[in-house]
């Protein structure tokens, strides 16, 4: 067995994909303790406990501040765990033993792990959104559903409930505590697509992460005028930047073996990623002057919480250096 916990924080409103998850954690709870933290409804709750393998243990979610119910799920596995070391995922997350085995593993020398997600299988809408995961891993690192942190770094303060993009909100709050944060660009996780409705349903949402990153938001607002001068000045220009939006994503698809799990026609997607968050990212900031996006029954305002502003929060804990080249960009 792995010396570590998985926390897999549920809250579904219909158990369509019930029996394919209860596989998978039959399977992974002989690797692995598993913990259910699940925020579904009465109904649900009770099947899930009844559906779910003997060895994974399902617990209800504790109260927590904020209005994002997935950091209180995090929080409730995280306070629950009967190890130091703890895998967070979300429930279209698949692992395979060994990788499972090599994200514990590097914890031996960091606080916060973020393995990098690739989609399988890959239906076209999967494929459009593996265009944002190469941007991503060519300018910076994509941001996984799953991550391997030490429970010590978590369990007594967890991290806010009130903001939209709380894998990022937990990556800066472990940081701003001092804690070692690596981005494990080499470490390929699956991931199950979403449904297509549900991938329709996410646009706006994902574009809202962006104002947690004043900078990029700030490039993403660019996209949609640049296109427009394009069409009104020289269309030959939106096709050389096509080209090097294809060029850029490439580079991320090689990058740290990712040619292993990316295919080839991948890069080909990322125009057309491009010019959807170019649209969205100004939905957000429409959505954002009116209170905020939707969220369950109500909105939320902020995306994530400044590194700054946690760090002035934590100023007295003491910190350790981050490894150099390998701090995960927050």
């Amino acid at each position: 067995m792995i010396d570590a916990e998985y926390v897999l924080p549920l809250r579904w409103a219909d158990d369509r994909g019930l029996d394919e998850l209860v596989g998978y954690l039959r399977v992974l709870s002989g690797w692995i303790d598993v913990t259910v933290v699940d925020g579904s409804g009465p109904d649900r709750f009770s099947a899930h406990a009844a559906a779910l393998p003997a060895g994974v243990r399902h617990l209800p979610v504790q109260p927590w501040p904020g209005r994002n119910g997935k950091v209180a799920g995090v929080v409730t596995g995280v306070r629950a765990a009967r190890h130091e070391r703890v895998v967070i995922a979300d429930d279209d997350v698949r692992y395979r033993e060994d990788a499972l085995g090599a994200l514990v593993g590097r914890l031996d020398d960091a606080d916060v792990v973020a393995p990098q997600n690739h989609f399988a299988p890959l239906p076209w809408h999967a494929r459009w959104d593996t265009g944002r995961i190469l941007l991503n891993r060519a300018l910076a690192h994509d941001f996984p559903g799953t991550l391997a942190v030490r429970r010590s770094r978590l369990a007594e303060h967890g991290y806010d409930g009130d903001v939209l993009f709380e894998n990022l909100e937990l990556l800066r709050t472990v940081a701003a505590a001092g804690g070692r944060v690596v981005a494990a660009d080499d470490l390929y996780v699956e991931r199950r697509p979403p449904t297509f409705r549900h991938f329709a349903g996410q646009r706006v949402r994902q574009a809202y992460d962006s104002l947690a990153q004043p900078v990029r938001l700030a490039a993403e607002l660019l996209i949609l005028p640049v296109v427009l001068l394009g069409l009104l000045r020289s269309r030959r220009s939106l096709l050389a930047l096509a080209v090097a939006a294809v060029a850029l994503a490439e580079a991320g698809r090689r990058r740290a073996g990712g040619c292993r799990v990316f295919p080839p026609s991948s890069a080909l997607w990322a125009p057309a990623w491009l010019l959807e968050r170019g649209v969205c990212a100004w939905a957000a900031v429409v959505q954002r002057a009116r209170g905020g996006v939707r969220y369950s029954d109500g909105r939320l305002a902020r995306a994530g919480t400044p590194l700054r502003v946690l760090r002035n929060k934590h100023r007295n804990e003491p910190r350790s250096e981050h490894r150099n080249g390998s701090r995960a960009s927050t």
